[in-house]
This record gives C-alpha cells, structure tokens and sequence, in this order.
C-alpha cells in the first residue's frame, strides 16, 4: 500500500486550477493504484501551529545536540506531530499558486514548521546538510495568473520563486525526484479554457506515466 500526501496550498476551493489540475492527476493515479491512500492536506483549514520562539530554541538545541528544556521538550512534540505525518507518506503532490512570485504564506509556515533537523535533514560540519527522505517523489502542480516560462512570453511578467523554492527546499529534504505540471498563465492567455484542457491532458498522461506506485522502503 502507498500513501500519498496532497499538499492543497490554494484557499480558492473548487475554484482553484491548480487543486483541479491536482485532482486530475490523483484520478488516474487511483485507476492505476487501487490500494493508494490519498492524504489530503489543505494548509487553510489544518491547524499549524505558530513557529514562535520556544520552537526556534527547540530546534537549535536539537541542532547542538542539547538537552531540550520542559517548553523546548513540548514545542518540538508539537513539531514531530506535524512533521511525522509528511514524513508517513511515500509520495507527494502539491497544488501550489504563485503569490508575488513565490507561494502562499500558508504553504511556507507549513514548511518552516516540518523541516527540522532529525526530522526531514540533517547536518554535519564538515559533509553539510544530508535529506533523510530519499527515494520519495514529488509532482509539483503549479499555476500563475500572469507568469509564464520565460520561452514562453514576452516581456516577461516577473519571476520564478515559486518551482525554483520548492525544487530546493525537497532536494534539501532529499527529494530529488520531482516532476512538474504547469499552468502559466492563466489569465494572460488568448485561450485559457485550451491552456486548462492542455495542462489536465497532461496530468492525466503523467499520472499513466508514473503507472503502479512502489511503497518506500523504510
């Protein structure tokens, strides 16, 4: 059995392209793996909790390899609780928007809220960071309103802070296996229905692509 975890980073709803994108995928995904669990998770309505001050002195005690004090001790179950569930799943998929170039501040909490060391990295003085999530994927489902691939367009309508932080922040984690499904632009387009059918055709295609799911060896 597989457990995908579906990152929702869109507060759009039914009305995001980028959560229907997502779905698309998620259906073919199914039809070729009847026994797949998909774990949704919508960073709107999932209760993170702030990333305060006794967190940051929890998470650089556990860097130093010091003992964590009572609040420290409480802040970092409180972290281990989220971050277990993403480090659960074998699979990952994120239906992410471009905000101001980059992603919706929800997605980022999240993420500042789960990468921790012990957890998803780690870190030596002399090696630097190691990924402890190696052998998992993820499939990025990116969409903008007015940004697209620089081939694509012309002038250009800002920049790509959005794929390019995502890329990085997984290698970090480990992940190095990361395809893309895109949408840019969605508004300064002569046909965005088309555009939208070209982008769902080829979530379906990738989703064949990726065939039967293997469980992560853990």
């Amino acid at each position: 059995m597989t457990t995908l975890l579906h990152v929702r980073a869109s507060p759009r709803g039914d009305g995001s392209k980028s959560t229907r994108l997502a779905e698309a995928y998620l259906a073919d995904a199914r039809s070729n793996n009847p026994d797949l669990v998909v774990d949704t998770l919508d960073v709107w309505t999932e209760p993170l909790p702030v990333f305060d001050g006794d967190k940051v002195a929890a998470k650089m005690s556990v860097i130093g390899g010091q003992d964590l004090t009572g609040l420290q001790k409480s802040a970092w179950e409180e972290i281990v609780s989220v971050a277990d569930r993403f480090r659960s799943a074998d699979r990952y998929v994120f239906s992410v928007p471009m905000w101001n170039g980059g992603i919706p501040y929800r997605l980022k909490q999240y993420i500042d809220i789960i990468h921790q060391p012990g957890l998803l990295w780690g870190l030596d003085p002399a090696a630097g960071y190691s990924g402890l999530l190696a052998d998992r994927h993820a499939t990025l489902v990116l969409t903008s309103g007015a940004y697209g691939p620089p081939a694509f367009t012309s002038p250009a309508f800002g920049e790509d802070h959005q794929s390019t932080y995502l890329r990085a922040w997984l290698n970090q984690a480990g992940i190095t296996a990361i395809d893309e499904i895109r949408f840019q632009p969605t508004l300064l387009t002569s046909d965005p229905d088309g555009d939208l059918l070209k982008a769902t055709q080829r979530a379906r295609e990738l989703a064949r692509e990726h065939g039967m799911f293997e469980t992560v060896a853990t």
